[in-house]
């Protein structure tokens, strides 16, 4: 799949860094993360920002929900057999397949807004307006379109369609958006970004109208 910039399995809180002004040659400080991260949590130049103490705390609702949905998807994953470093693309695709089965039916009720919360989803969507709207905005959505496969219709908690490819999502945008761990990826379908939990090819969540028509 094209554009994996993800880590490993662990939950990766949204960071933030910002510039001051250099007094004396002195490198400017980070500012803090906008949500508590682990240790292991490495810090991301954003393309956008810094957010507002309110966009923040909007943010910090959708990585919660994500850190819930990442430990449903663990403890399932667990309960499967473990794959071997030879295991060959039928037992790896009949090792997704089983862990689909999983997580949709632990997410039967799941529905638009359960991980990009109410609180989180307006402010992605002026981030990504932002992106979109600067300097080589035209082109970063020109980008995305030549793969997008518009028209194609889903729900939450659906199977991502086998035979449709998946759109590349441009540095500067996924730098806009909170990180995510390596199970879990942004994509655009249409004008709608979807998180794609990439190892139950299923369709965790998504935004109504988050790219820009202009």
């Amino acid at each position: 799949m094209s554009a994996k910039p993800n880590g490993v399995i662990v939950f990766v809180g949204l960071a933030l860094v910002t510039f001051t002004a250099c007094n004396g040659g002195d490198k400017p400080a980070p500012a803090p993360a906008t949500s508590d991260s682990p240790a292991t949590a490495s810090p991301t130049e954003r393309v956008v920002g810094p957010l507002s103490p309110a966009d923040a705390q909007a943010l910090s609702t959708m990585n919660d929900r994500l850190k819930d949905y990442i430990d449903l998807h663990t403890k399932l994953e667990s309960s499967l057999p473990s794959l071997s470093k030879d295991a060959t693309p039928q037992e790896i695709d009949k090792h997704q397949r089983a862990l689909e089965i999983l997580m949709r039916n632990a997410r039967a009720t799941a529905k638009p807004g359960d991980i990009f919360t109410p609180e989180a989803r307006p402010v992605i969507i002026r981030l990504l307006a932002a992106v979109f709207g600067g300097p080589g905005g035209q082109q970063l959505k020109a980008s995305i379109m030549d793969e997008n496969p518009v028209g194609l219709t889903f729900s939450v908690n659906d199977r991502y369609p086998d035979a449709v490819p998946l759109s590349s999502v441009p540095a500067q945008v996924l730098q806009t958006l909170p990180e995510l761990s390596e199970d879990m990826e942004y994509h655009f379908v249409g004008d709608r970004l979807i998180l794609l939990d990439t190892h139950a090819h299923v369709i965790a969540d998504f935004i109504e109208d988050a790219l820009p028509k202009e």
